[in-house]
């Protein structure tokens, strides 16, 4: 491992046949370790489906799909922690939820002392990949509650050996200065709060570029990978952008961006099988063509994760687009947004990451809001933006001929009025309440 490029040479240089072989027997592993939880024995019962029936990884389609709903469903019926678990709560040692952004009831989920080392084990894979060292001091600017977060970032960091400095919860002020005191050169945060500790910094004096600060590890938003956000955030601190994700139902990161900087993330395949589907047929969809990035977990043991819809977008281009020598595939562009974000607005779409690839192509906009409402029976688009030099003259004219022709309406806000955000950002703002696209 010292002085490789890889955190595991063994696995992530495999070719796609060895890779297919190992991930074929770990899924014949899970499917038989799935049969002990309830959800599970329920559903494969009535997909007709037997781990038996395994013989390549085409049987995969056999096995039903996970959703969050029913997932939501399990957890309302037997609470607090459904009937997904194989584990008790005595038995377990962690309990996250999700984020909760969506203004849904959090997922809750069970991790044993065998889950959390593996948790470890997938951050290390995104951390060492882009080239986080033993010598390195790595600041992590996150709240530390039961949003799993940032965790697991923690503990892999210390298993590479860097002195890890937990960020807690206080003032981004204070953050800053312990950034700079205990000489940080990596900082882990969401690509928002990267930007806002940027804004503080301009604002206490703080030259960002000149701190040792060398790496950004970011997670938790797409944005992390929108190429505007990316270099708005690398010119602010002087510093290269890693963008990784995850989520609360796997339990850690499944991709990663490597220090080649290919364009996109590369899947941790030799621990993970990631479909990508259309997510209106579920058929499987060919490198190059956007779909639903739908995943199986072999490393949690606590709560088994077959197939589960994640509702990211994500287009999937093979593992030599990038010159790292990785066999794992690669998200190209990585997280692209999530099918449940997007808004129908007089018969166009609208999501978040079109919106902040132009919004940030302006500089001096600090924060921004994108409001969805209902004059009469007409729906519009208002864009709230905080700037010190005033709203651009031409950011409406652009994010009209991104969308279709669609009047975006751009309001200035008043200096501090929006609001910052330590982990999502909350930009997007529905005040409707008819249906989406119900009335043109």
């Amino acid at each position: 491992m010292l002085g490789s490029p890889y955190w595991n040479p063994k696995t992530e240089t495999l070719s796609r046949a060895e890779l297919d072989s190992l991930r074929l027997a770990k899924l014949r592993v899970l499917c038989r370790h799935a049969m002990s939880s309830a959800h599970y024995r329920r559903a494969f019962a009535q997909a007709g489906f037997e781990p038996d029936q395994l013989r390549g990884l085409g049987d995969l389609r056999r096995i039903p799909l996970l959703t969050r709903a029913e997932w939501m469903h399990g957890q309302e019926v037997n609470p607090p922690f459904g009937d997904l678990p194989v584990t008790t709560p005595e038995a377990a040692i962690r309990v996250h939820t999700t984020s909760g952004t969506s203004g849904s009831t959090p997922l809750r989920a069970l991790d044993t002392r065998q889950d959390w080392a593996w948790v470890a084990e997938m951050w290390a894979y995104g951390l060492w990949g882009a080239g986080v060292r033993a010598h390195d001091t790595a600041y992590i600017a996150f709240g530390y509650g039961s949003f799993i977060g940032f965790w697991g970032l923690h503990d892999a960091a210390q298993r590479i050996g860097a002195l890890v400095v937990p960020g807690g919860a206080q003032t981004t002020g204070s953050r800053l200065r312990q950034i700079l005191d205990f000489g940080a050169t990596v900082v882990a945060s969401t690509p928002t709060y990267a930007l806002r500790l940027a804004e503080e910094a301009v604002a206490l004096g703080i030259d960002l570029p000149a701190s040792p600060v060398r790496r950004l590890i970011l997670s938790g938003e797409p944005a992390g990978s929108i190429p505007e956000t990316r270099a708005l955030i690398e010119r602010a601190w002087g510093a290269a952008v890693h963008d990784t994700a995850g989520m609360t139902e796997v339990g850690t990161i499944t991709t990663f961006e490597c220090a080649h900087h290919p364009g996109g993330m590369h899947i941790i395949e030799d621990q993970v099988i990631e479909e990508v589907l259309d997510p209106l047929t579920l058929e499987p969809v060919p490198y190059g063509v956007v779909g639903e990035r739908v995943v199986t977990s072999f490393g949690r043991a606590g709560i088994p994760l077959l197939r589960y819809r994640t509702a990211d977008l994500v287009e999937r281009v093979p593992h030599d687009v990038c010159g790292c020598g990785r066999g794992f595939d690669v998200y190209r562009g990585g997280i692209l947004g999530r099918a449940d974000d997007m808004k129908l607005i007089r018969g166009t779409n609208v999501y978040p990451r079109a919106v902040e690839q132009i919004v940030r192509q302006f500089p001096d906009i600090t924060e921004f809001q994108v409001r969805f409402e209902r004059t009469g029976i007409r729906d519009e688009v208002v864009v709230r933006v905080e700037s010190p030099t005033g709203v651009p003259a031409d950011l409406g004219r652009r994010l009209s001929e991104a969308h279709e022709g669609l009047k975006f309406r751009v309001e200035q806000a008043e200096p501090d009025t929006l609001p910052r955000f330590e982990l999502k950002a909350r930009r997007f703002v529905d005040t409707r309440t008819a249906p989406l696209g119900a009335t043109r």
